[in-house]
């Protein structure tokens, strides 16, 4: 038995799926494929097309259990490196990094990372604003459970959208980034201070609201071969502040600390801040 199906009804349903069919292709064009390993998955993002500045991502998905790490790995881990050298179009990247989070690692020490998913923000600076782009992105990455396995993936996606449907994920993401902050700022959350204890350890103090249990402080040298420790917190600092303390030790041969340009990053429940101060 043979149905028919009103004329108007007809093209109706075919505008709906046409309608569809385009919508899964802008936000195909929005996200370039899934690379997928055994335990977890990466792929870029593109935001909106609008002038010479451009925002992207790098998103990965990490198997339950499993973690990947921050651009400094702690205590143990596998820092990722990123390379746009083959992109089109593209005078400059800049990776700006949410907050990560502190992991036991199993042998006594930490490491610095995420789990689960999380977007990597990417400020993408064209060479020429009235010209395509295509980023294109050879990523080296390590997902760890007791064992850490490297990955190596290949991404490419070109920027076209004028309203991309990444956009949201893109703003949310840049909502984790630590803000810039300033030692001393009025701020609920904020180091107060900075300072040597002796010749080999630091002490920061820091500032936080009363039911805050879980903070975190992280430290960086002014380059990527400066390994500091995780800073530790003191069991009984100074009364209304959280002290933190590290040895100054993992410096590249012949490297001071006097004058060093240290950065931390200071990561609470609902805010996190990143600040730079030189040594004294």
């Amino acid at each position: 038995m043979l149905t028919r199906v009103p004329r108007r009804a007809a093209i109706g349903v075919a505008t709906i799926l046409l309608a569809s069919s385009l919508a899964l292709a802008a936000r195909a064009d929005d996200a370039s494929p899934w690379q997928r390993d055994g335990h977890s998955a990466v792929r870029l993002l593109a935001g909106s097309r609008s002038g010479a500045v451009l925002l992207g991502g790098i998103a990965f998905q990490i198997q339950p259990g499993w973690k990947t790490y921050w651009r400094t790995p702690g205590d143990s881990g596998v820092p990722p490196r990123f390379d746009f050298s083959k992109s089109d179009n593209v005078e400059a990247v800049t990776i700006m990094w949410p907050a990560p989070q502190k992991f036991d690692d199993g042998a006594g020490g930490h490491s610095i990372g995420y789990h689960d998913q999380v977007v990597l923000p990417l400020r993408i600076v064209a060479k020429a604003a009235d010209k395509p782009v295509t980023l294109r992105a050879e990523i080296n990455y390590a997902v760890c459970e007791k064992l850490c396995i490297p990955v190596e993936a290949n991404a490419e996606l070109g920027f076209n959208s004028v309203a991309s449907t990444e956009d949201a994920n893109l703003r949310a993401a840049l909502d984790t980034v630590p803000k810039p902050a300033t030692i001393g700022d009025p701020n609920p959350l904020t180091i107060r201070d900075v300072k040597r204890d002796g010749a080999k350890y630091v002490v920061v103090d820091v500032v936080a609201p009363a039911d805050a249990r879980n903070v975190n402080l992280f430290v960086e040298g002014p380059t990527l071969d400066w390994s500091l420790p995780i800073p530790v917190l003191v069991e009984h600092g100074p009364p209304g502040v959280k002290r933190f303390s590290f040895e100054l030790d993992g410096l590249p041969p012949g490297a001071k600390p006097e004058g060093a340009a240290l950065k931390f990053t200071l990561v609470g429940p609902e805010k996190s801040y990143e600040f730079t101060t030189n040594l004294e």
